[in-house]
C-alpha cells in the first residue's frame, strides 16, 4: 500500500508583508480555519504536558458543535504526559501525521508513527511521550463518552492508516473511499473517527445534511468544498467545523487525491434534558 504524506503545522508568524486577507471564516453553520492561521501567537498549553504546546481547533459552544474537543498537539525531544487526560469520562482518538510518540496504555508500549491511530476508551490510564530527536505532532479528539446500560465502552485500540484497505463508496469506481478504524455497526462506539479520500474528479454528488457534527482536517490535496450556501477553496491543512445539518459536498481539484480525517459522533439519541429543564 502507498506510503502516505500528512500535513502537519510547523508554527511561526506569516511575514509583514503579507495581505491579511484570508479565507478564515466563522458562521452561525461552519468555520473554516486554513493553514496559514497555525501560527505561534494561538498555541496554548496544557497542565501535567511537558514540552508540548498545541492548536485547540475545535471545542464545545453552545448553539454551534457541542459534543467534542479537536487539538494539534506538538510535542519537543523528551516531552508528552504521565497524566494527559484530566476526565475520566473523556475518551479520545490520537492520530498522528508526523514523527514518532511512545504511547502507554494499562502498562503496554506502542510506537505510532505517521498514520498511527489509538482509541483510548474512558478511565483508561494512559501517558504519551517523544523519544525520538525530532518534534511529534498528532491530533487528539476528545469526547465525553455516552454510557449506555448493556453496552460496555470499547476496548483501547491501536492501529495504523497504512495497513487498513479504505472501503470505496458504492457506484463511485473507488473515486470516493473511506478507511475505517472502527466498525460502524459496533454500537459500544458513539464516534467514528475516519480518513475519507476522494481521487481527482471525485465528488460528493449532493448535498449532505444530517445530524452528525464534523470536525474535517485535511490532510492531503485540495477541492473545493461546499458549506450551507457557499463554496469554499481548502487545501491541506485547513480544517473545517460544521455543525449539526449543516449541507456539505465537495469536488476533489488537484492533481493527487483530496484526504481528510473527520470527525462525527454517532450510535446515539440526541440529548432532550437541556430542553427539558
Amino acid at each position: 500500500m502507498k506510503l502516505r504524506n500528512y500535513y502537519a503545522p510547523q508554527g511561526g508568524l506569516p511575514p509583514q508583508t503579507d495581505l491579511i486577507t484570508d479565507r478564515a471564516v466563522f458562521t452561525e453553520a461552519y468555520a473554516v480555519i486554513p493553514r496559514r492561521e497555525f501560527s505561534d501567537i494561538v498555541t496554548s498549553y496544557l497542565p501535567h504536558w511537558d514540552k508540548t504546546r498545541l492548536w485547540i481547533i475545535a471545542r464545545p459552544l453552545s448553539g454551534f458543535a457541542e459534543t467534542f474537543s479537536q487539538y494539534i498537539m506538538e510535542v519537543q525531544p523528551g516531552g508528552g504526559s504521565d497524566k494527559p487526560e484530566p476526565d475520566t469520562d473523556a475518551e479520545g482518538v490520537l492520530f498522528v501525521v508526523d514523527g514518532v510518540v511512545s504511547l502507554v496504555i494499562e502498562g503496554e508500549q506502542y510506537d505510532l508513527a505517521p498514520g498511527g491511530y489509538a482509541y483510548l476508551p474512558p478511565s483508561q490510564h494512559w501517558k504519551l511521550r517523544n523519544r525520538s530527536d525530532e518534534p511529534a505532532r498528532f491530533h487528539w479528539i476528545r469526547k465525553a463518552y455516552e454510557y449506555v446500560e448493556g453496552l460496555e465502552a470499547p476496548d483501547p485500540l491501536v492501529l495504523n492508516e497504512q495497513d487498513i484497505e479504505p472501503i470505496a463508496m458504492p457506484d463511485t469506481d473507488g473515486r470516493w473511499a473511506t478507511t475505517r478504524f472502527v466498525d460502524p455497526a459496533d454500537l459500544r462506539h458513539d464516534m467514528h473517527v475516519t480518513i475519507v479520500t476522494f481521487q481527482p474528479g471525485g465528488i460528493i454528488p449532493f448535498p449532505e445534511t444530517h445530524v452528525m457534527e464534523h470536525g474535517l482536517y485535511v490532510l492531503e490535496g485540495k477541492a473545493v468544498y461546499r458549506l450551507n450556501n457557499d463554496w469554499v477553496e481548502v487545501e491541506a491543512g485547513d480544517f473545517m467545523w460544521l455543525r449539526a445539518f449543516c449541507p456539505q459536498a465537495c469536488y476533489a481539484g488537484g492533481p493527487g487525491p483530496f484526504r481528510y480525517l473527520l470527525y462525527k459522533d454517532v450510535n446515539r439519541h440526541p440529548r432532550l434534558g437541556y430542553f427539558l429543564r
